[in-house]
């Protein structure tokens, strides 16, 4: 079967949608670069090729036809294909010189993002990280569509059929409000100690909501009503004295510096998170994931030390 050639080009859609963004020619051949004569007429040819008048103008003013703003909106849409096109064969030769989309869960992304940004932009000058912060279920749907290259998820939740590689253990305390008797020693805690205490939890959907849900049901804990949906409102919610709850040792440095908490660690064994790296197993990308996921656990905080806490039993270690 024969292709017949397109009558129009990608630069000649690029100029339909500069002047649709800038409702004015020669704002557009600035930023497209060209004079304004040339995109006039590459507009024009575009228009005849299309059979369609894009824009209507005057002296005054542009403005874009009805069916000119339908189809400038497909133009969009057929440029940031060409765009990932361009970006996919780029990343043939390095991936690690393009974009990479990466989700993250958002009971990781706000304590280690901070810590992990410079690191990346210095070893991967022209790479773009895309990251994308959802719970685990919803991640994990993106990345088997494909809509995201790899994720930083905890191995305890159902991750699917995917390839990982390690990059923390976060160990788990027991935070607990000033006055509260949990806080009269920095012992490790022990399950006796957990019975009948009053325990906030993450909502439904936080795979860190059902690790520590079981942790406490072995305690014989009580959960509150109160569900939070972020780690930060259940520290401040136990900084006012609804109740204990438990922190993986990622968040604790961040939690403690806002709210006043008194922090133990967990008598052995020590509850904990498995931090990895999940990508598909047929992605071309795995090689580029390695190395990042290297990247990660370098700089990855190691054994962070909250005020007050004693970490020497319960740390977070690299893997």
């Amino acid at each position: 079967m024969l292709l017949n050639p397109h009558p129009f080009t990608l630069r000649q859609l690029q100029y339909a949608v500069a002047v649709a963004d800038t409702l004015s020619f020669r704002e557009a051949a600035t930023r497209c670069h060209v004079s304004q004569p040339s995109l006039s007429a590459q507009l024009a040819q575009l228009e005849e090729a299309l059979g369609v008048r894009l824009f209507e103008r005057d002296r005054k003013r542009v403005l874009p036809t009805a069916a000119g703003q339908r189809l400038v909106e497909r133009a969009r849409r057929l440029l940031l294909e060409a765009d990932d096109l361009q970006d996919e064969a780029r990343r043939v030769g390095n991936p690690l010189d393009g974009t990479l989309r990466i989700g993250i869960i958002p009971t990781v992304s706000p304590y280690l993002l901070p810590a992990l940004t410079p690191l990346l932009r210095k070893q991967y000058p022209r790479l773009t990280l895309a990251w994308v912060e959802d719970k685990t279920e919803a991640l994990t749907r993106s990345l088997e569509a494909g809509t995201l290259d790899a994720a930083l998820l905890a191995l305890e939740a159902d991750v699917g059929d995917v390839e990982r590689d390690h990059i923390a253990k976060d160990a788990f305390f027991v935070v607990a409000p000033k006055g509260h008797p949990l806080a009269a020693r920095s012992t490790p805690v022990s399950l006796s100690e957990l019975r009948d205490a009053k325990v906030l939890l993450l909502d439904e959907g936080h795979c860190l909501r059902e690790q520590a849900l079981a942790f406490c049901t072995r305690a014989r804990a009580h959960e509150q009503e109160f569900r939070a949906t972020s780690l930060s409102t259940l520290a401040q919610m136990v900084a006012g004295g609804a109740g204990v709850t438990l922190l993986p040792a990622l968040a604790i440095p961040t939690e403690s510096r806002r709210a006043e908490l008194v922090v133990r660690p967990i008598a052995p064994p020590v509850p904990h998170r498995t931090l990895a790296l999940v990508w598909r197993r047929s992605t071309p990308l795995a090689a580029a994931l390695r190395q990042l996921a290297s990247t990660l656990r370098e700089g990855y905080p190691s054994e962070p030390r909250p005020r007050g806490a004693d970490t020497s039993r319960a740390s977070t270690t690299r893997r």
